[in-house]
């Protein structure tokens, strides 16, 4: 018999990281109108991609313990994810502004060269709250689960 007990360790994340998503989606949406087009969003409150990734860590901790190699590559892979979703996209979005600033100011023509977007990261309170929610959520459900 199919014994799914033993997938938790990822079904777990996998399902924190929707349920992140959609609460991102119903918050933005409440804040902006509805548009399914937001539901893959990026950016903003709360940061899904954290939530996702701190879902795993807590997961391989809680399932496999925290002393063996899959929880360290899991925390050395939130390091990273948790970096661009911060960092490194907000840089892109720092740069998407200043290129849709030099093309206004020199008057090129935006059919050719479209506007960028500049909202790509996310802000630390973000990040945090994803974070926190993908932690609580992981507990809450693998308790849940037994």
């Amino acid at each position: 018999m199919f014994d799914i007990s033993k997938y938790y360790i990822f079904l777990v994340p996998v399902v924190v990281g929707v349920v992140v998503q959609a609460t991102k989606f119903v918050a933005y949406c409440s804040k902006h109108g509805w548009d399914w087009r937001y539901a893959m969003t990026h950016g903003h409150m709360p940061s899904a991609h954290t939530g996702f990734i701190v879902a795993l860590v807590t997961s391989v901790g809680y399932y496999d313990g925290v002393t063996n190699g899959a929880f360290a590559v899991a925390v050395a892979l939130a390091i990273i994810v948790i970096d661009d979703a911060a960092r490194l996209r907000v840089y892109m979005g720092d740069q998407g502004r200043y290129l849709n600033m030099l093309i206004r100011q020199l008057n090129i023509n935006e059919d050719q060269f479209p506007r960028l977007k500049e909202r790509m990261g996310h802000r630390v309170s973000e990040v945090i709250v994803g974070g926190i929610y993908g932690f609580a959520l992981t507990l809450l459900l693998a308790k849940f689960l037994g």
